[in-house]
């Protein structure tokens, strides 16, 4: 990827960041359509700044983690990988600003990890309809982990929305410790999406 392309990514994120909403998703649109003429469709997470990585889907179908390595200075530094987890359905994905408000995650997350569902404030957010209804990307990531936990994420989320303390009993009677799962270590899972209670609309994706 060039040097300008990486510079629209990044300039693309920060003019979302600081515009309304309205306006922010008509940039993000206008960015990604001069995106993918730029970069011939096609996404590669080695190429994408840190600040774009975490959640993101290659055009590959490959879901993008967050790294970190220690340079040779020894300050700690980050990097977009490819990871092994992949996403059929939902190739050339970066997710929402508005995604990742309504599902309660963040931008810097390290990572492919279970360890988020053992939060009771996370798994509330995720399982609330503007996450859960609305963030295809973020609930089949979560799904997945989910199931790597011998859970049913539908399920856990109706016990949330009915018997909240009844959630974290459930995670923890699957025999799973916090962050002893990762969805690498899982089989790809294409559909699971459909699975769901009720269809999301798809994230914008470029």
């Amino acid at each position: 990827m060039s040097h300008n392309t990486r510079l629209y990514l990044y300039i693309s994120k920060e003019l979302i960041k600081a515009s309304s909403p309205k306006m922010a998703l008509i940039l993000f649109l206008v960015f990604s359509l001069f995106l993918q003429g730029a970069l011939g469709g096609i996404i590669s997470c080695e190429d994408l700044p840190t600040e774009l990585c975490s959640f993101s889907i290659a055009s590959s179908g490959k879901r993008c983690s967050l790294e970190t390595y220690l340079p040779r200075d020894g300050t700690v530094e980050y990097q977009c990988k490819t990871s092994e987890v992949i996403v059929e359905t939902m190739p050339e994905t970066i997710e929402t600003d508005e995604c990742m408000s309504a599902c309660g995650v963040e931008r810097n997350s390290v990572g492919i990890s279970s360890d988020s569902l053992h939060e009771p404030e996370f798994t509330s957010k995720l399982c609330a309809p503007p996450c859960y209804l609305g963030c295809p990307n973020i609930v089949d990531l979560y799904f997945n982990l989910a199931l790597g936990e011998g859970v049913f994420l539908p399920d856990l989320c109706e016990k949330q929305r009915t018997n909240p303390h009844r959630v974290m009993t459930e995670l923890l009677s699957s025999g799973a410790a916090p962050g002893a799962n990762s969805v690498a270590a899982m089989s790809p899972c294409s559909a699971e999406s459909s699975a769901l209670d009720a269809a999301a609309p798809a994230s914008i994706s470029i």
